[in-house]
């Protein structure tokens, strides 16, 4: 076993030495030889998933920001179908 890298059934027989090196680096999880999945911390996994900014932020930021749109719709009735 690699540092951070561990077989399926040594993950689950030394879970708790697992997640204990998962605090301070990522550990890898391999099933029949294959990368499997990633273990890391909670402050990781929230760093990753952070979005940087809200919706309106975003759209408020926007360089199209007071940009006159003018919107129309076709009034043309939709094409008949024959049922």
């Amino acid at each position: 076993m690699n540092n951070n890298t561990w077989q399926l059934q040594d993950a689950k027989s030394k879970f708790s030495q697992l997640v204990e090196k998962a605090q301070t680096e990522p550990q890898f999880v391999t099933k029949h030889g294959n990368n499997s999945v990633v273990i890391i911390s909670f402050e990781d996994y929230k760093e990753i998933t952070r979005q940087s900014t809200d919706l309106v932020t975003f759209l408020r930021d926007s360089p199209l920001m007071g940009i006159d749109l003018e919107f129309s719709r076709n009034k043309d009735f939709p094409r008949e179908l024959e049922l």
